[in-house]
């Protein structure tokens, strides 16, 4: 399911079913001469549909435009970057509306700088704001010091796993720490290169690699598809168990 072409009915169904939100965190940034400006968007995009085929989600618009950073390419490259501080709070009040709607099972998954699982800039823009807009909501539907009132004395007992109100936005990588480990993680270079090759071939072309000559492009010349599959059956693994 797809949230743009849902109606109240489907919406209504996937709050009760506690049925996943996905939401993928998408940037547009420079990847070298070969690959398109939207890979990590894509990457994810690709991945996420891959588990609706198995899984039951419904899968929110992706929010493309994001703190990509000018790191690997200047501001002429073509690089769009959104200051952290304005994105933070953009995201904010996408989350509190999705909150406010009755959703309680939102992902959102990222490609963009998540080696090793690290807390780049746009993955904490993400989980501060979700932790923002998940506090204030409480605040605001249940009353200041909810928390310290009598009627949750049992909060560490009912407000555990599913129900404990922090995880109802998670913020999670398109690839584990364990699968980057098992098969390779880069930016540009032999592995996304691969990986977004596997999930949307016309969105890499290799014989544009000598236009621009870039230390971490250079592996690219090693991208394959079956380099790609063996990335996106890992990932979609990980991912449908990381998905609940």
């Amino acid at each position: 399911m797809e949230l743009n072409h849902s109606f109240p009915r489907e919406v209504k169904y996937v709050q009760e079913k506690n049925i996943p939100l996905v939401i993928v965190g998408g940037t547009v940034e420079y990847h070298g001469a070969h690959c398109s400006y939207g890979c990590d968007t894509l990457v994810a995009e690709g991945l996420v549909n891959l588990v609706a085929k198995e899984k039951e989600l419904m899968i929110a618009p992706t929010i493309a435009y994001s703190p990509s950073s000018y790191a690997v390419g200047g501001r002429k490259s073509g690089t769009v970057h959104v200051p952290e501080r304005a994105f933070e709070d953009y995201v904010y009040y996408v989350f509190k509306s999705l909150l406010y709607s009755g959703y309680r099972n939102i992902y959102v998954v990222i490609h963009h700088q998540f080696e090793q699982e690290h807390e780049m800039p746009m993955t904490l823009c993400y989980r501060t704001a979700a932790k923002r807009a998940t506090m204030e909501y409480l605040e605001e539907t249940l009353g200041e010091g909810w928390w310290g009132s009598e009627s949750y004395s049992n909060y560490y007992e009912e407000m555990e796993g599913d129900n404990d109100p922090f995880s109802w936005i998670k913020v999670i990588p398109t690839m584990s720490t364990a699968v980057q480990n098992a098969t390779g993680y880069d930016h540009a270079g032999k592995y996304e290169t691969s990986i977004l090759m596997s999930l949307y071939p016309d969105s890499v072309d290799l014989s544009r690699l000598g236009d621009i000559k870039h230390w971490f492009t250079e592996a690219a010349k090693d991208a394959s598809t079956k380099i790609g599959d063996e990335m996106v059956a890992k990932s979609v693994e990980y991912l449908k168990q990381a998905i609940k």
